[in-house]
């Protein structure tokens, strides 16, 4: 539902016009109606609305805007052909035609008739005959101009002369017939339907003139001497306002005797006379047969009486004397001699038309409004004099130029609209009608002031209003029907104004002072202090005088004034570009006076590089002046911006220089959210924020003719899905050819778009079939009596907020948290809700359980890798008497999934948690042999399997990676694997699953390398030894490699190959000979059997920089390197390669999975641990990175702060890491992260991660080392924590020597780990400690344990 300001209406006596027309629709005959707002006309046609008991009125089909800024005067519009046909006050004018394109979808807005130029006409209103040539402009004042229709495309214009053109014949475009000069110019002139007669009158003018045609004449070229009239006069006792013909009939072939109407200014209407009347207009015999229809099919009390009055087939005349009174008669033929008079009754009026059986009537103010009322024909007839009769359903209304710029008060109730450079700024107030469920805005008061407008801002709910312009500021009182200027000052500041912003309250009570600012491109500024009379603050309109005792005599309140209050420099905001005030989301904000970052923002800047900045200020705190804070700020990238737009909950939307781009970046969390390119001819012209009441955010993307509206959307880290979308797109091509000014949000979620002379409206509620978001996707329930329907806030709400405990996304992420046994506790409440389902039944989302549950702390989420079993002992510690989750479980819950549509979950929602039901059923048969991040590997490298055909990821992600890294049950992984390979593992399988990234024993690594070679080799009917040579000749068997040379015979290069690999590739001469053919298979762009010569040549280093350039693939080139290096440690060329391209890579995307990996290859456990914390460019110690690519929201994933938790206290190196990691950033990301689970729709995981995080025991002992090193041992809280040794530990230190009684407490293990059992790179072995003895801690020992 929307409502439409289709633009201010001109005051001229012919600015609006209304006819029934056949041809204005394919579906036969439409009411129409027109009016003129500046140099514009907006068509309208009442519309059935959606409950199709009622009808629109303010359906607008289009707005035509003509070539000539000049205002136009006068419109009118012909029944039989829908012709429109204007006139400026210079005497030009227009005819359009209506056209309907054919070729569209039948049904679809733009199908609706369209009116095109026809032609055009120029007549010189100081003349007394027209001319062809190009108008002049007329002395002041104008003449006025008039235009009627009649018979076959006639068109009457009238000024000084009376002027007939043709407008019918297609050969010779818009022909004059005759003109006839007048002695005084006419205000008005009517044809009548059948061109027979003409009726004109003057200024002040008692005589009507009729003029009769008597010939029918074409008339020459020139166009004088065609037709042929006589006249005569009808005298009236006073000045005649109005004269009206009798319209045509509405069925072909029926003709009516010609009747004139007349109105005079004392209420008189001839043919008859009433008294005592204002207003009065005629409902014609056509009109009242179609009105008596209507009200029959409705069944309309009284509608026996209408049937009796129309049977009479009477003229109706109403009458209004302005005061809520009506009279209505009825002319029994008319034109006849035995015409009677009917009195009908009373009521309230206007000029009318008949839409679907309803009165409606038009009454047209000069101060630029048309008011819409409604009324049925049945209540007009009605003798009852209590009933209602008259009701408004719209005011048209608006601008008479095109709106520049709208501004929206704090609350969105009030809005200021400013126009180009009419110097017209209008005050607008937000009205919501409950018992309708519309939205309307109603005018409050017009200022016309000339002039350049720098900047404005509402104050009060629209009560005052402030201008900026050049050296001066003014406030103006806007709470009368007349605006009034209250003061005015002039200021003298260095630099443009960029704003005007509006400062917080130091004191909320005091609603009569207010404190505006304004920022220059010098980053100089003026706080300036504004009184506002006294008023009451729940009564915007009535003023009152206050009076106060002054010195023993009584005096009035004061009017208000205006006052520079500061000046101040704002020196920290860099290369200043831009400042703008910040779009007000969510709840209203408390004003608690405190200056920090919690303080509600009030301004955004942004400089030419791209960093972007939000303020806060304070005024008159202890006497001081203003002071300004930064609350967030982000480096962008994003240089010299074309749009800045950001929000209270420090949302900023940015759009580059050539405006094809946009980019929605979250400042607080410093993260880029949501990047997109549009194409050259959708240039973004605006920004808008809103919010819903929950702070989920809403941004309108302004184009020339189309507003497009993103959602956020719930984070999804396992699934890499968008955080923005597009739901809603608003276009009004269809309404106007304006392009879009400004838009601005309302409160309530009501979006206002300005276009030209005109206001769109648009409310919450939108059809379902324009969602650019599937209804089925979103699973809104449809609400009684609204099933097409959609409310934008829901929609908006269903696609973010907490999401049900049986969602795929939240049982994800409790696998990833190490809640195995809560996972399977929720299946088992799934599994019970769905075998007692009944169609009807509501699905809680909490499935009954306790919350206290998901938030306890279990002590699953505070252990190390686990080790096989203890996946089962923590998954028996939930079993309460229920059967255990098995296999049999899952299978049973997924068969009723595919029968059972759970209301919460869209359809691809469920279709995934079939798939973790049956990754968690598969995994529980492993659970014996499993560890915890063994399991998680499982789980995601299935769900994996299962979604790839519906996703773009072709390989595990780093997360994954680690998760198998750092898992103790590697060989169970590697026989999943290789069985989701169906046993024939190939090198595509083995990228697939990042096997080479997480192996750990370099003796599996060989052996499954040497798995694939085979494999390689066989996978083609052919056996083509060229597909394995880079596999046997990284694991140096070249010798296998010959063999399979030799079997080769159908190649054409076997024999050169097999001469060639019998040579003694020791000898430096066969070594720069396989150099050579391997760079020769380079310029042949043979990439994999080029790298394979490299390492015949024994150059490693070439053949990785192959892999890694040419074939752009990280996973072989490490595979390659570790495999041809061999050894338990890191290899010179792996290294590098680790070193130089994996953490360049890593820094470049602000991949922190990948570097963590890289750094615990390469044996830094402590940097390891600080990667899944800290950005990797900090750690690298580079230049951050200008690819958007590394600030995206998926370089964080809340899942990097359990493997922090997991690994921090896994090794002395890995304590060392997270020493360095201190209080303030420990605690920043763990609530970075809770904020993560939040977005997710996790709140419940965040609750569970704030409340049972364990900080590290930070005690200023805990420096006992010699020089000052930390002991990573007292950092640990837990006395049975298991710490494996891996530090070379320095001979002075204390921990040489026999394990201390502190370390024992501890269970320090001072030994090293087989290499079967490693997870990542083999570390020196060490002496076995000899056997210890527990001993009595002493009073000391316990002291320092506490930090004393």
């Amino acid at each position: 539902m929307r409502t439409i300001l289709p633009g201010l209406p001109s005051p001229c006596l012919q600015a609006l016009a209304t006819g029934y027309c056949q041809n204005a629709s394919e579906s036969g005959g439409r009411r129409i109606t027109t009016y003129i707002t500046g140099n514009a006309f907006t068509i309208l046609s009442p519309t059935p609305t959606d409950t199709d008991t009622d009808t629109d009125p303010t359906h607008v089909l289009q707005t035509v805007y003509d070539d000539d800024p000049t205002p136009l005067q006068s419109i009118a519009l012909d029944e039989s052909t829908g012709k429109i046909a204007v006139v400026t006050e210079h005497g030009i004018g227009r005819v359009y035609k209506p056209s309907i394109n054919l070729l569209l979808p039948f049904g679809s807005p733009e199908r609706e008739a369209r009116w095109v130029l026809q032609g055009t006409f120029t007549i010189t209103p100081n003349n007394s005959s027209p001319s062809q040539a190009a108008a002049q402009p007329p002395p002041p004042p104008p003449p006025p101009i008039s235009l009627s229709w009649g018979s076959d495309g006639e068109l009457l214009v009238s000024s000084t002369a009376l002027n007939l053109f043709q407008t019918s014949r297609p050969e010779t475009d818009i022909h004059l017939s005759w003109t006839q000069h007048l002695p005084n110019p006419a205000k008005l002139a009517l044809i009548s339907y059948d061109s027979a007669y003409i009726a004109s009158i003057g200024h002040h003018d008692k005589l009507v003139k009729v003029w009769r045609r008597l010939s029918y004449g074409g008339g020459s070229d020139d166009g004088v001497d065609g037709a042929r009239f006589d006249f005569m006069y009808l005298r009236h006792e006073n000045i005649v306002t109005r004269v009206e013909w009798r319209k045509r009939p509405r069925h072909e072939g029926q003709t009516v005797e010609d009747v004139l109407w007349t109105v005079d200014a004392a209420g008189g209407i001839k043919v008859w006379l009433g008294k005592g009347l204002r207003w009065g207009w005629v409902v014609q015999v056509g009109e009242v047969m179609a009105a008596a229809e209507g009200a029959v099919e409705r069944g309309e009390r009284g509608w026996e009486r209408v049937v009796e009055v129309a049977n009479k087939n009477p003229e109706v005349v109403v009458g209004m004397d302005g005061r809520g009174g009506m009279r209505v008669w009825g002319l029994e033929n008319v034109g006849w001699e035995g015409m009677k008079e009917r009195n009908g009754g009373k009521g309230g009026g206007g000029v009318f038309e008949i839409v679907e059986g309803l009165l409606h009537v038009l009454m047209r103010f000069f101060d630029g409004r048309v008011e819409v009322y409604r009324s049925d024909i049945a209540a007009l007839f009605d003798p009852d004099p209590k009933r209602k009769r008259l009701e408004r359903v719209a005011v048209w209304t608006g601008h008479s130029a095109p709106v520049k710029k709208v501004v929206r008060n704090f609350s969105g109730r009030a809005i200021v609209t400013r126009t180009e450079g009419a110097g017209q700024s209008i005050i607008w107030k937000h009205e919501l009608d409950p018992a309708k469920q519309t939205t309307t805005l109603k005018r409050q008061v017009m200022i016309q002031q000339e002039g350049h407008i720098h900047r404005m801002c509402v104050l009060r709910k629209g009560r005052f209003v402030v201008f900026l312009r050049h050296e001066r500021i003014s406030l103006w009182d806007c709470r009368g029907s007349r605006a009034r200027l209250l003061a005015e000052q002039g200021y003298d500041v260095c630099g443009k104004p960029l704003c005007l912003l509006i400062l917080p309250r130091l004191k909320v009570e005091d609603y009569t002072t207010a404190h505006i600012a304004t920022i220059t491109s010098e980053k100089e500024g003026i706080v300036w202090e504004v009184k506002f009379p006294f008023y009451r603050p729940n009564d915007p309109t009535v003023v009152p005088v206050v009076k106060e005792v002054v010195n023993g005599s009584e005096k009035t309140g004061r009017e208000g004034y205006i006052r520079e209050f500061v000046k101040f420099k704002l020196e920290d905001a860099g290369d200043l570009a831009y400042v703008l005030p910040v779009d007000p989301a969510g709840a209203s904000v408390h004003v608690a006076g405190f200056l920090d970052v919690f303080a509600r923002d009030v301004a955004i800047s942004y400089t030419h590089s791209g960093r972007v900045e939000f303020w806060t200020a304070r005024v008159g705190h202890e006497g001081k002046g203003v002071e300004w804070l930064s609350t967030s700020s982000l480096e962008t990238g994003v240089a010299n911006p074309a749009l800045v737009s950001g929000s209270t909950i420090k949302k900023a939307a940015l759009v580059n220089a050539d405006r094809s781009t946009l980019t929605i970046w979250d400042i607080r969390g410093a993260r880029l959210e949501y990047t997109q390119t549009f194409e050259n001819s959708h240039t973004i012209r605006d920004l808008d924020w809103a919010t819903t009441p929950a702070k989920q955010s809403i941004l309108a993307v302004g184009f020339p003719h189309r507003v497009l509206l993103l959602s956020q959307l719930r984070f999804d880290y396992l699934n890499k899905g968008p955080a923005w979308a597009p739901i809603r797109e608003i276009s009004i091509r269809h309404c106007t050819p304006h392009p879009i000014g400004d838009s601005v949000w309302l409160g309530d979620g009501h979006l206002v778009i300005a276009a030209g002379n005109q206001l769109f409206v648009h409310d919450r509620e939108f059809e379902a079939f324009t969602s650019l978001i599937p209804a089925t996707e979103l699973r809104i329930p449809h609400r009684k009596g609204k099933a097409r329907q959609l409310d934008l806030f829901e929609v908006v709400d269903r696609l973010n907020g907490p999401l049900p405990v049986f969602h795929p996304q939240f049982l994800s992420m409790c696998i990833l948290s190490g809640k195995i046994s809560l996972v399977h506790k929720i299946l088992q409440a799934l599994h019970k809700t769905l075998r007692f389902w009944a169609e009807g039944d509501v699905v809680d989302d909490y499935l009954g359980i306790d919350l206290e549950e998901f938030y306890a702390g279990d002590g699953s989420l505070n252990t190390g890798s686990g080790h096989p079993g203890e996946y089962l002992n923590r998954r028996q510690s939930f079993d309460d008497g229920d059967e255990p989750f098995s296999e049999e479980t899952a299978v049973d819950i997924n068969e009723r999934l595919t029968r059972i549509g759970i209301p919460q979950l869209s359809g691809h929602e469920q279709i995934q948690l079939v798939d973790i039901v049956e990754c968690v059923g598969m995994v529980e048969t492993q659970r014996r042999s499993l560890d915890e991040n063994g399991a998680k590997y499982m789980l995601a490298f299935r769900q994996h399997a299962l979604r790839k055909g519906r996703a773009n990821e072709i390989h595990i992600s780093w997360r994954e990676i680690n998760w198998a890294h750092h898992s103790t049950s590697q060989d169970v992984l590697v026989d999943f694997v290789t069985k989701q390979n169906h046993g024939r593992m190939l090198w595509e399988g083995a990228k697939e699953s990042g096997m080479f990234m997480w192996l750990g024993d370099n003796a599996a690594v060989r052996a499954q390398f040497e798995m694939i070679a085979r494999n390689e080799y066989t996978k083609g009917e052919d056996k083509n030894p060229i597909d394995c040579s880079l596999y046997y000749l990284a694991l140096k068997k070249k010798t296998v490699l010959q063999g399979l040379w030799r079997m080769a015979s159908w190649n054409r290069e076997q024999a050169s190959t097999s001469k060639f690999l019998a040579n003694n590739f020791e000898d430096p001469k066969w070594r720069t000979a396989a150099l050579k053919n391997a760079y020769a298979l380079m310029s042949k762009r043979r990439f994999e059997y080029a790298a394979a010569f490299f390492l015949l040549a024994d150059h490693l280093g070439d053949a990785v920089n192959v892999c890694l350039n040419q074939l752009k693939d990280l996973q072989l080139a490490v595979a390659v390197a570790r495999v041809y290096e061999g050894g338990d440690g890191v290899g010179p060329v792996l290294r590098r390669l680790l070193e130089g391209e994996v953490l360049g890579i890593a820094a470049r995307e602000g991949n922190r999975w990948l570097a963590s990996w890289a750094f615990w290859m390469l044996g830094r456990r402590d940097m390891s641990v600080r990667a899944l914390i800290t950005p990797v460019f900090e750690l690298l110690e580079t230049p951050g990175s200008s690819d958007l690519k590394s600030k995206l929201y998926l370089t964080d994933d809340p899942a990097l702060i359990i493997l922090y938790r997991q690994l921090r206290q896994k090794t002395l190196q890995t304590l060392r890491g997270a020493s360095k990691v201190t209080p303030r950033v420990e605690w920043e990301f763990v609530l970075h992260s809770a904020g993560l689970y939040d977005r997710m729709g996790c709140d419940l995981l965040g609750l569970d991660l704030v409340r049972n995080w364990e900080f590290f025991h930070r005690a200023a002992q805990a420096a006992t080392g010699l020089g000052g090193e930390i002991n990573p041992l007292r950092l640990l809280k837990r006395r049975g924590s298991l710490v494996v040794a891996d530090m070379p530990l320095s001979p002075l230190s204390p921990m040489t020597t026999p394990m201390s009684q502190s370390q024992a407490q501890l269970g320090l293990q001072q030994q090293t780990v087989p290499a079967e059992m490693k997870t990542g790179g083999n570390m020196p072995k060490g002496p076995q400690p000899p056997p210890t003895v527990f001993e009595e801690p002493d009073a000391n020992s316990l002291l320092d344990s506490f930090g004393f």
